[in-house]
């Protein structure tokens, strides 16, 4: 994901000329165009053209135990306080009197406290991992007034922070929560699909230590790989799905009160 200083300058120039000429509105569709800049990896030939990237959730098999939250940090260097977080679990407490009651004490790295609630009322209890969506209609791509935010051409949507202004505008618009602002950087910050990671033939970091396969990552359009295989196995729905935003991650057994 890094350019070099020639690359960057060259980059930094072409904005800052365009935007003299094309209202902010606008500026939002130039990130499309930058991120082949950096899509690539000259090194190990990787072509971004040739992938297209999702993940699945199994929703039946995540235990809550918070591992891929705690990798995520640890991978991404994302700040250890218990309110920003690229990924995280939410616990679900369904009660026989219809009651939802959703909680994510530090985005279940340090596990779930007891119910609270007697055994016999409770109709059923799950978890269900959260993150980017990585949409194919992305808003927060929209409403980028600089560009910062843009989608690559293998499906991922990433932040360049070197144009990044702080403006939380595309925090604002993302309908699943799932970006924040660096209280260091002072710009938006969000999953990346561990876009260092994938774009080297690795997997995520929150995928590698699940224990138990809750999470699936690989090509939606591929069928030699293990996402293939799991939406072509299970009915699988997305988050919000009336929004139309095309989300990438997909999951299976999905309650009508996950939102």
């Amino acid at each position: 994901m890094k350019a070099d200083g020639r690359n960057m300058t060259t980059r930094r120039g072409f904005l800052k000329d365009l935007a003299k000429l094309v209202p902010f509105a606008g500026l939002s569709l130039i990130g499309l165009k930058l991120g082949s800049l950096f899509a690539a990896d000259e090194e190990t030939g990787y072509l971004p053209e040739q992938h297209w990237y999702g993940m699945g959730i199994d929703v039946e098999r995540c235990i809550g135990c918070g591992r891929c939250a705690e990798a995520c940090k640890e991978e991404n260097n994302v700040p250890r306080a218990p309110f920003f977080f690229r990924t995280w679990v939410e616990r679900y407490i369904i009660t026989v009197d219809g009651q939802v009651a959703v909680d994510s004490p530090n985005g279940g790295i340090d596990g779930f406290p007891p119910r609270g609630t007697l055994e016999k009322d409770i109709l059923r209890t799950f978890y269900v991992p959260k993150l980017c969506n990585h949409c194919r209609r992305p808003p927060c791509v929209q409403v980028c007034p600089v560009g910062a935010t843009f989608e690559t051409r293998d499906g991922v949507v990433l932040v360049d922070e070197s144009y990044c202004i702080g403006c939380r505008y595309c925090i604002q618009a993302c309908p699943y929560g799932a970006r924040y602002l660096h209280p260091e950087k002072r710009v938006a910050d969000k999953c990346t699909f561990c876009y260092h990671r994938i774009t080297k033939g690795l997997r995520p970091a929150c995928v590698e230590v699940c224990p138990n396969s809750a999470r699936i990552f690989g090509e939606v359009r591929n069928a030699n790989t293990p996402l293939w295989r799991f939406t072509r196995t299970h009915e699988l729905e997305v988050l919000k799905p009336h929004l139309r935003t095309e989300p990438k991650v997909y999951y299976n057994a999905l309650d009508s009160e996950v939102h």
